[in-house]
């Protein structure tokens, strides 16, 4: 610590770093920029900019709720076999095949919508990033996403796509396990 000066030095516990102070301010536009003539511009660019923040974050909060019933639907149907299992049902189990294939089908969806929604996402932020090089700060694009060390480092930051898109693969192997386990008895 005594070869790295006080000004460079990344702290956590909320203390920002020089390096995610110098991506955050956008050093081609100042206050020169909003002066009489392109005011009304700024003021269109920074209204816009308002919209599309809020798009990305209702695209995110769908992405939230398709989860959610996608976890519900998947814990209701392992109460439903559980409490089936324990009661011993008198069938073949090669039947189990077909609703085995449908959870299947139905966890596949999930995790293609989660990379949907993931994909779409970086689009958004794409789009975010290039339009806060007009204003005179850079807080998603530049600033955040270094401050989360890009999605590289997991002690500061792992992105939820990569654990979400995780959890439509649990439930197929668990499905799949309980299938073959039933078919062994």
């Amino acid at each position: 610590m005594a070869n790295q000066s006080v000004a460079a030095k990344t702290v956590h516990g909320g203390v920002m770093s020089d390096d995610v102070r110098s991506r955050l301010w956008n050093n081609e536009v100042s206050a020169a920029n909003y002066a009489e003539v392109g005011e009304k511009y700024q003021s269109a660019i920074l209204e816009q900019y308002k919209i599309y923040v809020e798009m990305a974050d209702r695209i995110s909060a769908r992405r939230g709720f398709a989860n959610m019933f996608f976890l519900t639907f998947n814990t209701s149907v392992l109460t439903v076999i559980g409490v089936l299992w324990s009661t011993q049902p008198q069938f073949a189990s090669w039947l189990l095949l077909f609703p085995l294939l449908a959870l299947i089908g139905e966890c596949a969806a999930w995790y293609y919508l989660v990379r949907s929604y993931r994909q779409l996402n970086t689009a958004k932020y794409e789009v975010i990033g290039a339009m806060e090089e007009r204003l005179p700060a850079s807080p998603y694009w530049r600033a955040e996403w270094k401050a989360l060390g890009e999605g590289q480092d997991r002690a500061k930051y792992w992105p939820l796509t990569h654990i979400e898109r995780w959890v439509p693969i649990l439930f197929v192997t668990i499905y799949f396990t309980g299938f073959l386990a039933e078919l062994a008895r």
